[in-house]
């Protein structure tokens, strides 16, 4: 069921015209589909434009996505719509997810129609989903959109640390460093942060130390995306970082306690779950040891950074591999 929303984007003073006749609402399962069409054709829009290749018609991983975020912060995915010219109805125009873990308050997306862009329309949009609280504000935008991240950061939200793209496979002996003796990789099952209180206890601890809030949530759409994972642990048992890749080679989350102890992690995780393709990761600037690694065993960077932005800190991401740049 969707909910209506307010007409006018009062949460906060953003500016911008071109809003006449906007509605929002809330997004239902059958919009799904919809706002994976506006996120592709939005990115294409700009990245054609530079020379790169359109994103695949390929829908299903994104509308898992934005599923997750429905159904986790459903008051958080807002559409915007504006009354059809022929035949009734609605169109959607552009459309908002954020989440909300702990104190971080992360917008994931915010994508507008190619032809009803440069209206006020995002604006609007992030008008309806800002906090109203002290929450730490963040998101990751691409470098190459000057005219969002000037957005973002008028808010607070400054480009920090860039994330990197990097694809491929550990071809190369000797690029990744090896775990050190005594500790020992630990698989974990599908569901089981929901079977196994002691393992969900030890990945919650993990992610407060160097995330700062816990996200069960998260862990139970790594199940749901075919991650399979690993945990990590000491000569005494203690655990020491955990680690997720999928058989699609989707590689993250991958956290640390040690920094030095991320890219052995990271080694890991690539050999031990062997893909269909190639493997695909994002590496904050921050974690430089483990993208050194990364790119001796032979995978590459891949497209334009994305930026993380951040109005106060709230990761440790020397010690830490996001499961996307839309998800922390």
């Amino acid at each position: 069921m969707t909910k209506a929303l307010n007409t006018a984007p009062a949460r906060v003073a953003l500016g911008g015209g071109g809003t006449d006749g906007l509605r929002f609402r809330t997004a239902g399962p059958d919009d799904l589909r919809t706002c994976w069409e506006i996120w592709r054709e939005s990115i294409n829009d700009y990245m054609v434009r530079l020379n790169q290749p359109p994103i695949p018609v390929e829908a299903d991983s994104i509308i898992r996505l934005h599923d997750h975020f429905r159904s986790t912060d459903p008051e958080r995915f807002v559409l915007a719509t504006r009354k059809a010219e022929h035949g009734g109805g609605e169109r959607v125009v552009g459309f908002t997810s954020s989440i909300r873990r702990g104190d971080l308050w992360f917008l994931s997306m915010l994508f507008v129609r190619a032809q009803d862009q440069g209206a006020g329309v995002g604006r609007a949009l992030l008008a309806q989903v800002l906090p109203t609280d002290d929450a730490i504000l963040a998101t990751a935008t691409d470098a190459v959109q000057p005219i969002s991240n000037a957005l973002y950061a008028s808010l607070g939200m400054i480009p920090r640390m860039p994330l990197f793209g990097a694809i491929g496979r550990p071809v190369r002996d000797g690029g990744f460093e090896p775990l050190p003796r005594g500790i020992v990789a630990q698989p974990l099952r599908a569901g089981a942060y929901d079977r196994d209180t002691g393992v969900a206890a030890v990945l919650d601890a993990i992610d407060r130390e160097i995330l700062g809030f816990v996200r069960p949530q998260d862990h139970r759409f790594l199940g749901v995306e075919g991650r399979h994972g690993f945990l990590y642990r000491g000569p005494d048992g203690t655990a020491v970082g955990y680690g997720f890749a999928s058989e699609a080679g989707r590689v993250g989350p991958v956290a640390a306690r040690d920094e030095a102890l991320l890219g052995p992690i990271l080694g890991h995780v690539l050999t031990a779950i062997e893909p269909r393709g190639a493997s695909a990761l994002w590496l904050p600037g921050a974690a430089g040891g483990a993208l050194a690694q990364v790119l001796r065993a032979g995978l590459r960077l891949e497209g334009f950074p994305v930026l993380l932005c951040w109005t106060r800190p709230f990761a440790d991401f020397s010690r830490y591999l996001p499961v996307s740049p839309a998800l922390p």
